[in-house]
């Protein structure tokens, strides 16, 4: 059986490796706390080399767009955990016969650091990034994407658990999958329910290993 996760807001927690990767890049660079709280809004919801270079023209910064890039991936992917439980409990799902595989949106090199830093690389079997294909959940192509390089299909049914509701579960729910909801962000109206609602991802992880029995 395939089980689909999202990562950021998920498996990690990317509003605390930003809020600590954020700074950490400033005072390695000796920036202002203008340049921190420009990066901290831009970055808010999604980042990639072109946040860089918008940030060198607006304050007219020497170093260069690709090296600012380069240290923030570095800095975000040390900042990047996934807690114990959470690793064990995917253990336990590959150990029990199901193939892992994470659909999530960003940068490829950012979220491929990221995954290999939190110890999570070993314990899934695929990864599918918006940044291999320029497409974005909740884009069907990117969950036929990871079926496929799990050797499986989307008919073949799985399993997909996010923490956004339009595009973890909304975009599962186009796939044909069953999805697991992240509880946090507002839930739109027009959106079909997801068949669970979970608080923590490990709740998320035990629906998932009783689907085996």
């Amino acid at each position: 059986m395939l089980a689909l996760f999202d990562l950021d807001g998920t498996l990690i927690d990317r509003q605390r490796a930003l809020n600590d990767a954020v700074p950490a890049l400033c005072r390695a660079r000796d920036l202002d706390t203008t340049v921190e709280r420009w990066l901290l809004i831009e970055l808010a919801d999604r980042a990639n080399a072109s946040n860089f270079v918008r940030l060198r023209a607006a304050f007219d910064l020497e170093e260069s767009a690709e090296d600012l890039w380069q240290q923030y991936v570095d800095l975000m992917a040390a900042s990047a955990t996934c807690r114990r439980e959470v690793l064990d409990g995917l253990a336990g799902l590959r150990a029990g016969g199901w193939t892992i595989g994470i659909v999530t949106n960003g940068a490829s090199d950012i979220q491929r650091a990221k995954l290999a830093a939190a110890g999570l690389a070993d314990l899934i079997d695929v990864v599918a990034v918006s940044g291999d294909l320029e497409i974005r959940k909740p884009d069907r192509r990117l969950f036929e994407l990871a079926a496929n390089r799990c050797g499986l299909r989307l008919d073949d049914g799985g399993w997909m658990t996010g923490d956004d509701p339009a595009g973890d579960i909304g975009g599962g729910q186009k796939a044909g999958l069953r999805t697991i909801w992240l509880r946090g962000r507002p839930w739109p109206d027009d959106l079909l329910a997801a068949h669970h609602v979970v608080d923590d991802v490990n709740d998320a992880i035990t629906i998932l290993l009783n689907e085996t029995e």
